[in-house]
């Protein structure tokens, strides 16, 4: 099996992390494989916001846990203490799969570097808000954009999961 074929395969959502930062080469790595994704006639348009402050970070943890209907002190990305916001220009038809394709590629490289992810939805909400666009003057944004997803990230603080078995009847030909 080669080593993508592996990473691919064990690669499993992290729910809870450590609070323990990640070193921002290994954060830079995980970004850098996001800008490497596919898109849609080549137009790169996903934008990768990588958050590590704290306060904002809690803050987009918030919103989204008001988004998602959770009460109480519940945190929908589980303890992660980065948090990259994966939006793109509204006017790019391609803008939600480009931004999806963002995120695997960040998911399968925090495999690889032994850290843990987990996609987090609500990001399209967010961005809608005026936390979407406190967001966007904090990292000199203009413009309208459309939230794709977040990708929590850090060091997970639970044994990996084991590969369940894939479903049958999932692969067809035609010859």
């Amino acid at each position: 099996m080669s080593k993508l074929t592996k990473i691919i395969k064990e690669r499993r959502s992290v729910r809870k992390f450590s609070s323990l930062l990640p070193s921002k080469n290994l954060i830079d790595e995980v970004l850098e494989a996001g800008i490497y994704a596919a898109s849609g006639r080549g137009k790169q348009a996903p934008i990768l916001i990588s958050i590590t402050n704290k306060e904002l970070r809690d803050t987009i943890a918030e919103e989204n846990r008001k988004i998602g209907g959770w009460e109480g002190d519940f945190d929908p990305f589980y303890g992660a203490p980065i948090i990259i916001l994966v939006i793109a220009p509204k006017d790019i038809p391609t803008a939600v799969y480009d931004g999806s394709l963002s995120i695997g590629n960040m998911m399968l490289k925090a495999q690889e570097l032994g850290l843990g992810s987990c996609w987090i939805h609500r990001a399209k909400e967010e961005m809608e808000s005026d936390l979407g666009k406190e967001i966007l003057d904090k990292v000199g944004l203009k413009g309208d954009y459309i939230g794709i997803g977040h990708l929590a990230l850090g060091i997970p603080d639970v044994p990996p999961e084991p590969i369940p078995e894939r479903l049958p009847d999932r692969i067809f030909f035609i010859d």
